[in-house]
C-alpha cells in the first residue's frame, strides 16, 4: 500500500506532465524508470487526474504513433497502460500475424500468462527505443488479468498480435522492454525494415541474417 506521501508525489508528478497541453514526452532506453518495476495502483490519482492522464496515455500513443503506451514511458511508475489497434494492414499479414483490430483499452495492474505452448515471432518496435525493430518470439495467446481504469476486473484471453501487444505493453510495467527477449541478430534499422524486411513473416529475414526461429 502507497503512503499518502507517496500519492502526493505521484499526484505532483502527472499534475506537472499534465500542465502542458498536447503529447506527453516519451522516455527512451536508459532511464532507470523503465527498467523498474512500476507500482501497483491503488488510488495514488483521485479519479478526475486518473482520467485526465488516461486521455493524456491516449493522445501520445495516437501522436507517436503506436498501438500501445505504458505509464513508465511517459515517467510514470504506475502500473497503467493503454492500447488501441485499428490495424489498417493488408490481408496477408492480417492472417499471417493475427492482426485484427482493438478497441481502446486501459489496463490497470496487468499480469498474464500463456494459454497452451504455442509461439509466434515477428519483428517487433517501440516508441521507447526509436529507429529499430527486432524478431521476438511470444507466447501466440495468453490469459489477461487485472482492472480497467474504472476498477471493473479484466481477465480476458488474447490471441495473435493482440496477445503480442497486451504482453508488450505489461511488460514495460515490470521493467522489461522487448529487447530482453529478442533474437538480437535480427536487430534492424527502420531503414533496413523498409527495404528489406516486409514481408508478412520473419523467414526470409532469419535466413539471411542468420537466426532461428520458433518450431
Amino acid at each position: 500500500m502507497a503512503s499518502a506521501r507517496d500519492h502526493a508525489s505521484l499526484t505532483e508528478q502527472v499534475e506537472e506532465l499534465l500542465a502542458v497541453d498536447g503529447p506527453l514526452p516519451i522516455v527512451a532506453a536508459g532511464e532507470p524508470v523503465l527498467r523498474r518495476r512500476a507500482e501497483p495502483f491503488d488510488g495514488q490519482l483521485d479519479d478526475a487526474l486518473l482520467a485526465r492522464f488516461v486521455e493524456a496515455l491516449r493522445v501520445t500513443m495516437h501522436a507517436a504513433p503506436g498501438v500501445g503506451l505504458a505509464a513508465p514511458q511517459v515517467g510514470v511508475a504506475l502500473r497503467i497502460a493503454v492500447v488501441e489497434d485499428p490495424a489498417p494492414v493488408p490481408e496477408e499479414v492480417r492472417l499471417a500475424r493475427g492482426r485484427v483490430p482493438q478497441p481502446f483499452r486501459v489496463l490497470v495492474n496487468p499480469s498474464y500468462e500463456p494459454v497452451g505452448g504455442g509461439r509466434a515471432a515477428f519483428f517487433e518496435g517501440c516508441l521507447s527505443v526509436p529507429g529499430w525493430q527486432a524478431v521476438v518470439a511470444r507466447p501466440a495467446e495468453v490469459r489477461l488479468t487485472g482492472l480497467d481504469e474504472n476498477g471493473r476486473a479484466v481477465d480476458e484471453v488474447f490471441t495473435g498480435w493482440p496477445a503480442r501487444i497486451v504482453q508488450h505493453e505489461t511488460d514495460h510495467l515490470d521493467g522489461t522492454l522487448y529487447l530482453d527477449r529478442a533474437e538480437l541478430r535480427s536487430l534492424s534499422s527502420n531503414r533496413a525494415m523498409a527495404e528489406r524486411w516486409t514481408q508478412a513473416t520473419p523467414e526470409q529475414a532469419a535466413e539471411s541474417l542468420g537466426f532461428e526461429l520458433p518450431r
